[in-house]
């Protein structure tokens, strides 16, 4: 009898891992009223100085920029996010954050907090940090060798 593929183990565990973050997660947001990718976008606004273009969210988010429209739709709708007119270019329509969608990121950063701490409750100190440095291994991939 062949012995398990290693590499397809932690392949596998890595998933599980993923998507019990993901489950985790979406209970965390779910009193905020955002859905993870909605999340993900708002996140993503406040790392610009001034408000970006969808096409600029897409290409961060490494999403199409259909998919963008959607989530900016649904946090237009909810008053999170608005679109303004770009000052320079009429014609280029900019996504910012309202008020509502500070407050959501306030208690976003709340949320991810508690999720991480669900989901690191077994591991200690030392083990946490163990593990920063392996997911950091694997991020830091050489770009040739990437997906």
């Amino acid at each position: 009898m062949d012995s398990p593929d290693a590499d397809g183990l932690l392949a596998e565990q890595l998933l599980r891992l993923t998507r019990r973050l993901h489950r985790i997660q979406k209970r965390h947001l779910v009193p905020i009223g955002v859905t993870p990718a909605q999340s993900r976008l708002l996140r993503t606004l406040v790392q610009y100085d001034t408000p970006p273009r969808m096409a600029d969210l897409a290409q961060h988010l490494e999403v199409v920029p259909r998919a963008v429209t959607s989530l900016v739709d649904a946090l237009e709708a909810s008053d999170h996010v608005r679109r303004v007119p770009d000052p320079a270019n009429r014609r280029v329509i900019r996504i910012e954050l309202t008020d509502t969608g500070r407050k959501a990121l306030r208690e976003l950063r709340s949320a991810r907090r508690a999720a991480a701490e669900d989901i690191l409750a077994p591991l200690d100190a030392e083990q946490r940090e163990q593990l920063g440095g392996l997911l950091n291994a694997l991020f830091d991939v050489p770009e040739g060798r990437r997906c």
